[in-house]
């Protein structure tokens, strides 16, 4: 069973690929992040037409998350009930028997400013809500776009880093919290080449001279995380012409 997660930045633009991926790889369950999509432009018909029942939460150019599957996702969420917010950053769904979160962090911009405090207090939220979630679901899975390296290995120069946005000790102090709810990074299970990431920027040829960071993330609770058998990178995505600027992570669990 195949759990995969991608930030497609533009549904629009990325459905071809999205499309084509869905048939060559066939994973069961699909997290996405920024669809950037209205739920009346959300392409339902095409999704459902390779095989997948999906649910989906989304805004006018910004943001929006979905999730498809090859089984029913029932008990669908939207949302953090300890955190109101306009802004479509997460929904859930019981797929199979398994709990699954996607989530799109916040980037927080720039450290020290609103928008660092707002992902520091959306973190806090989370945390606080993942908690009742594993305990109610023992067999939980939250997979996204986390805008977080959790530590120096998932960055390509640490140096440079060191201390900035999405590296920064509070933003990696969150992301420890988040493990402390009974979470373990599939990611980490495993021996992992090194200089392995996720995201690269589209200037000064981030992808082609691997400058990137691992901010996509596969959380496994742990019943789940004994099921894991492989997590990986999907780099491939990232070669296709007008990609997006996230690779899509994948974990393998046994039945």
């Amino acid at each position: 069973m195949e759990l995969a997660s991608w930030n497609v930045n533009s549904l629009k633009v990325r459905l071809p690929q999205l499309l084509e991926w869905l048939i060559v790889r066939q994973p069961d369950i699909v997290c996405l992040q920024e669809t950037k999509l209205e739920d009346a432009k959300f392409p339902r018909l095409e999704i459902e037409a390779a095989g997948y029942s999906v649910a989906f939460a989304g805004q006018k150019t910004y943001n929006g998350v979905a999730l498809l599957a090859r089984q029913p996702l029932v008990d669908i969420a939207i949302g953090n009930p300890y955190f109101p917010d306009p802004q479509q950053r997460l929904i859930a769904a019981t797929i199979g028997g398994i709990r699954v979160i996607c989530a799109y962090v916040p980037n927080g911009q720039e450290v020290g400013s609103e928008k660092y405090a707002y992902k520091l207090a959306w973190l806090a939220a989370l945390a606080r809500w993942l908690r009742e979630e594993v305990a109610e679901y023992p067999h939980l899975a939250i997979a996204g776009d986390f805008n977080i390296a959790p530590d120096d290995r998932d960055v390509h120069n640490p140096v440079v880093w060191a201390g900035k946005i999405l590296c920064s000790e509070a933003e990696r102090t969150a992301f420890r919290a988040l493990l402390d709810c009974g979470l373990k990074d599939s990611f980490r299970l495993f021996d992992q080449p090194e200089k392995s990431f996720s995201w690269w920027d589209y200037r000064m040829l981030g992808f082609q001279k691997n400058l990137g960071l691992r901010i996509d993330h596969l959380l496994l609770s742990t019943p789940l995380a004994q099921r894991c058998t492989a997590s990986l990178i999907d780099r491939e995505m990232r070669k296709h012409e007008r990609p997006s600027d996230h690779a899509p992570v994948i974990t393998v669990l046994e039945p």
